[in-house]
């Protein structure tokens, strides 16, 4: 699958040729500079840019454009070259934006030869920048690899090309410049009506609301030049203020419409995508709204600092202008946000009802036609996601399978106005339905015994909440109870853990000991601290950090205040947990664009039988399959 980089971080490359597209909504100089193992530029013949396009192993676009594909062949560079730079600039002149923090965050993906994504960066963070360094290709132990960068600079494209060592850097970053927008090239149309005022152009060219790395739920009949089949490539956004066309003038959206081997992974995939959509246009928002307020109150401290205009008429036009600039901006910027909440709403209505058991809320009648799975899914649904700009959307929170770290659902107080209005107790059986309800959806996500539960219950406190899982007989035993049931269970569980990483260090896995239960394990964890002792909880530690690798997993129903007599002892063990709430709370920080995003948990629907349903026909399965 496609690994989308974040700053810093780097990704095996599968082959030496490659295309790397660029995507930036707004017109980028793309170039590249080839460097030795240290990253320096020998001189301007190892630099390719629209001026001498072609160098050995590289191509690069001859102009300026919103969209780049750049050939390389690795295999192809001259053996003093370890390190291959992907530059971008901005072009000087009116047309465009004068720095990238004023721009939309630009988009690279790197593809194999057959155009399929190897990797993604998004470029942010950037700000008074018109140069940066996107990413680099670089040669370790005769491999090459792919690290994101984002490296910019204010004084641009010279000191770009100073910082690296170029010769005569001021020298060629003009001439690089002059290369990419010749003097004869035809001026780049408007982004904004031809009526628009003159002072909010700049203004309003700079904000793309459009996701890069995907084609969006409104598609056009015909596929538009450039991006490529699998939609990795950008879709140009309409200009920033046209009107918006009708909504019925678009192609509905369609389920699945995502890449992938089969609907499962095509729906996977395309609430992924859903996802970046609503993180990406939020954020441009966001970034739009925050610009917005910057240049007004930049407009007013300009007023305030004339004393020519601080008072009088000028001062009071000039400050009316301002505040009229204001307006419409953010009524621009909330107008293409409410067109593309609009169209991932549209999405999710047709998605959502398509979605398989695995993926689908309680409420969803497919979980009435249930039967065991021949084959695991890739992931399963734990909640909802949404964003204060549009409560009403919900993104599907999936988690891959199988597990890579344990789940906590935490039984304390919130934070939200939701869980203040509740009490400890109302908090704490919140949270234990909700972990029985995470419990049923791993179990019904497995083959027919593939998954056993264990759980530990040590004051009995959980009777009523577990009668599902023990009624039904799903569980490998009945509920341990006090300090001896909580040891046995985690010394079963801890021996075999210890069991299996020295079959897999030994290459032995078919060596285990006869009645082996291959099946993987998830302990439920109730009322957490009462009944462990120090060794118990080492024990649970260890479970939590080594269990996942060899298919043993945890979930806790814990609330962390309960333990603090342990102090800093147990913080790994909460870091190690993927922490859930059995109420709405906006905890789920996203450093990609920094979004908190809130949580929703999933909520079994009052009166509804569904839970017994299911956890029935996993018992039976589990009867047909060992009989």
């Amino acid at each position: 699958m496609t690994a989308e980089l974040v700053r810093g971080q780097n990704h095996p490359l599968p082959d030496t040729r490659l295309e790397l597209r660029v995507s930036a909504g707004h017109p980028v100089v793309a170039g590249a500079t080839l460097g030795d193992e240290r990253g320096r530029v020998a001189g301007a013949e190892w630099i390719a840019h629209p001026g001498a396009p072609v160098r050995p192993g590289i191509e690069v676009p001859a102009g300026a454009a919103a969209e780049h594909r750049i050939a390389v062949d690795l295999a192809a560079l001259p053996e003093t070259v370890h390190r291959l730079s992907l530059l971008l600039a901005l072009p000087p002149g009116p047309a465009g934006p004068a720095r990238f923090g004023t721009a939309a965050a630009p988009f690279v993906t790197v593809a194999d030869p057959a155009g399929a994504a190897v990797a993604t960066y998004t470029i942010t963070g950037l700000d008074r920048e018109s140069a940066v360094v996107a990413l680099e290709l670089y040669r370790r132990q005769g491999a090459w690899k792919v690290r994101a960068v984002g490296q910019g600079y204010e004084g641009g494209l010279a000191d770009l090309l100073a910082d690296q060592g170029a010769p005569a850097s001021a020298d060629l970053a003009a001439a690089v410049l002059e290369a990419a927008a010749p003097a004869d090239a035809p001026a780049p149309p408007p982004l904004v009506p031809e009526t628009a005022p003159a002072d909010s152009a700049s203004s309003t060219t700079t904000i793309s609301y459009a996701h890069p790395s995907r084609r969006p739920a409104a598609r056009p009949a015909a596929p538009a030049p450039g991006p490529d089949a699998a939609g990795t490539g950008a879709v140009p956004p309409p200009p920033a203020g046209a009107p918006v066309p009708p909504q019925q003038s678009r192609p509905a959206p369609v389920a699945g419409d995502a890449t992938g081997w089969t609907m499962d992974e095509r729906l996977y995939n395309q609430v992924w995508g859903m996802f970046e959509d609503l993180a990406r246009s939020v954020a441009a928002y966001r970034s739009a709204r925050d610009f917005a307020d910057h240049r007004l109150d930049r407009a007013v401290d300009q007023v305030l600092a004339d004393p020519s205009t601080r008072v009088g008429g000028a001062g009071d036009a000039a400050r009316a202008a301002a505040r009229a600039t204001h307006e419409e901006l953010m009524g621009r910027a909330q107008e293409v946000l409410d067109r593309d909440l609009a169209q991932l709403a549209a999405e999710s209505e047709v998605v959502e009802p398509a979605l398989p058991v695995a993926y689908a809320r309680w409420d969803n009648p497919a979980w009435h036609a249930y039967r065991a799975p021949e084959e695991p899914p890739m992931a399963v649904r734990l909640g909802d996601l949404h964003l204060p700009e549009r409560g009403d959307l919900r993104i599907p929170f999936l988690v891959r399978l199988p597990l890579e770290r344990g789940l906590w659902v935490d039984s304390g107080p919130g934070r939200t106005s939701a869980a203040g209005l509740l009490d400890e107790t109302e908090l704490r059986r919140l949270a234990l339905d909700s972990a029985v309800a995470h419990t049923a959806r791993l179990l019904a996500a497995h083959p027919a015994g593939s998954l056993t539960v264990h759980v530990l219950d040590p004051a009995g406190g959980g009777a009523a909440a577990f009668a599902p899982l023990v009624e039904t007989g799903v569980l490998a035993a009945p509920p341990a109870r006090g300090a001896a049931g909580v040891t046995a269970v985690l010394a079963q569980l801890t021996e075999r853990v210890d069991l299996l990483q020295m079959a897999v260090r030994g290459d032995a896995s078919e060596d285990l000991p006869p009645g082996f239960d291959p099946a993987r394990q998830l302990l439920v964890v109730h009322d957490f601290p009462h009944g462990f002792d120090d060794r118990a909880v080492t024990r649970l530690r260890y479970l939590a950090d080594e269990g996942p690798s060899v298919g043993v997993h945890l979930l806790m129903v814990a609330d962390r205040a309960d333990a603090a007599a342990y102090g800093p002892v147990l913080d790994p063990l909460w870091r190690s947990l993927l922490r859930l709430t059995p109420v709405p709370d906006d905890h789920l920080a996203d450093p990609w664009v920094g979004h908190a995003w809130t949580y929703e948990p999933p909520t079994v629907p009052p009166g509804s039988a569904v839970l017994w349903q299911v956890l029935g026909q996993v018992a039976e399965a589990r009867r047909r399959n060992h009989g």
